[in-house]
């Protein structure tokens, strides 16, 4: 399979296409209005609820083998070439965890919606972009750590620039998110009109969530040249009942 480089770029294309046509339909159907509501609000309802987490499981499973090709490409350069910092395996191993729970928290998010089970839907978000940070800051360490191996010095630039962006963006939207909730006086927060009250602070929190979403897709995006190197191979399948004892 030398087509891995493609990895990256399917997983940017489900999650974009996912992001904005669940805005669309949403207004279309009126189910929200069009001045920036939060990504999961536009999926609260049927029908653009059901695609909306169809294509999030679909998106997660190839973020989550997007994850696992970077985690055995960094260990492959480290035993291609000793002279690496053993640091390297330590923030690898680190990155691969907090990447998986991303995928599973992104997953909570889109099937769990919040107007159901509100619990389980924020532990999902708060997996999601967290971890899904610490997982960026881990990887921008490691783009330094592997140079000139392995990618670029302005990639490693790069990601070290959407880590501290979505670092600020996590924190404003957690907070202004908190305070428009506690400001609100309207009957749907799907439809948050100005008049409902903590409309800035709204405002301000779901134009970070969409900015920290795009920013995530285009991080994946940026391994794309490096998985250029990579080729992955069909497991090997033993038959246990065929096996002999000697």
């Amino acid at each position: 399979m030398s087509r891995v480089y493609l990895l990256p770029v399917a997983t940017f294309l489900i999650f974009q296409v996912t992001f904005i046509g669940t805005y669309i339909f949403a207004v279309l159907e009126g189910h929200v209005v069009p001045t920036v509501p939060y990504i999961s609000d536009a999926a609260t309802y049927s029908p653009e609820s059901c695609v909306f987490g169809q294509l999030i499981n679909i998106g997660s499973v190839l973020l989550g083998i997007t994850i696992y090709v970077r985690y055995r490409h960094v260990l492959q350069l480290y035993e291609h070439h000793p002279d690496l910092d053993a640091s390297v395996l330590r923030q690898n191993r680190l990155a691969l965890w907090f990447g998986l729970v991303s995928c599973v928290g992104i997953s909570f998010v889109g099937n769990f919606q919040e107007t159901n089970v509100r619990i389980v839907h924020f532990i999902g978000a708060f997996c999601c972009f967290g971890c899904g940070t610490l997982y960026f800051w881990m990887q921008a360490l490691i783009s330094y750590l592997i140079f000139p191996m392995s990618g670029t010095r302005i990639y490693a630039h790069l990601r070290l620039a959407m880590s501290v962006v979505c670092t600020i963006l996590f924190i404003l939207l957690a907070v202004t998110g908190v305070m428009s909730h506690i400001l609100f006086k309207g009957q749907n927060p799907r439809k948050w009109y100005p008049s409902d009250g903590g409309w800035y602070f709204h405002v301000v929190s779901s134009i970070s969530e969409w900015i920290i979403a795009t920013i995530f897709s285009f991080f994946i995006l940026s391994f794309t040249q490096e998985f250029r190197d990579v080729s992955l191979s069909h497991p090997s399948i033993a038959l246990m009942s065929y096996a002999t004892t000697i």
